[in-house]
């Protein structure tokens, strides 16, 4: 329960720091440095707990540790090979559908190599195909071929099948109260840690606030964990409308809140914007009595 937690969602929380143009400043930048940071973390840790779900002995957690670490190095191995793949690929057909289909398979390939012969979870396979075709020169054409396929094929089909796992026929009055105070810490936590953490660092209260909030959102990744746990008997399958609210409340709060925190800056006049000029005894000066070539 905990693990699902972890990761926020970067997405949501770039929209309205981009809106505003803040995205590059100092609290921009590091939440969307921590995010990052906290998504890589929750799927190694979500990998981690899967892994020794059976047996939680001190030899099976070293086992799974060293799964997951040989995962990561021949991850690393594959994806050398894979970057020169694709750049002789690029070279021969540029811009040719041949690029995301093999991308494709390659995200395939390293979430059923993670999961069935490493025994880490899938999703940290596909993260790190991800991670592995984001510095090819491709990327954009990448991203663009496969965001029609993610809207059409795999979002819908992943998204009915998180609707056909939420049960309301075992929510009883204890899983309710633990769902609300699961709601609670799940804002509370993040708030209130990131922003205690950015304060330690440094950062001014109003900093430390927007990193707190920015740091707050759950979505995806949330759901992915969620179902996961689901699928190896780890949570209860209630939970899930707990957390699609946890989703709700914070991706419609985050932006309202986050855009607040900006008011005064934003609602701040521009430097030839102010008032009119006044004269030594307080009065506006027309600028026009004062012109040699005043309107006619």
């Amino acid at each position: 329960y905990g693990v699902i937690l972890t990761a926020p969602s970067v997405s949501v929380t770039v929209a309205p720091l981009k809106e505003m143009g803040k995205l590059n400043t100092k609290a921009g930048t590091s939440i969307i440095s921590a995010a990052i940071l906290d998504d890589i973390i929750g799927i190694i840790v979500l990998s981690v707990i899967i892994g020794m779900k059976d047996t939680g002995g001190a030899t099976e957690i070293l086992r799974v540790l060293l799964m997951t670490f040989l995962f990561f190095v021949a991850a690393i191995g594959v994806g050398i090979l894979v970057r020169r793949f694709f750049k002789w690929l690029d070279k021969k057909w540029p811009h040719n559908r041949r690029v995301p289909i093999f991308s494709l398979a390659i995200c395939f390939f390293f979430a059923y190599a993670a999961e069935h012969w490493f025994g880490v979870a899938d999703i940290t396979g596909s993260f790190i195909a991800g991670l592995v075709l984001s510095s090819f020169h491709s990327t954009s054409y990448i991203d663009r071929k496969i965001d029609i396929n993610c809207y059409m094929v795999f979002g819908p089909v992943f998204f009915a099948n998180i609707g056909i796992n939420t049960s309301f026929s075992g929510l009883s009055m204890t899983m309710l109260w633990f769902g609300l105070a699961y709601i609670a810490v799940a804002i509370i936590s993040k708030l209130f840690g990131c922003g205690a953490g950015a304060l330690l660092c440094r950062y001014s209260m109003k900093d430390s606030m927007r990193i707190g909030l920015g740091m707050m959102v759950r979505a995806e990744v949330v759901l992915v964990c969620t179902q996961k746990g689901i699928e190896s008997g780890m949570v209860d399958s209630t939970i899930m409308p707990f957390v699609l609210m946890i989703i709700l409340i914070t991706s419609f709060a985050t932006p309202i809140l986050m855009k607040m925190t900006y008011r005064n800056e934003l609602n701040m006049p521009s430097a030839g914007g102010g008032a009119a000029p006044e004269s030594t005894t307080g009065t506006p000066v027309d600028s026009c009595a004062h012109s040699e070539n005043c309107c006619d």
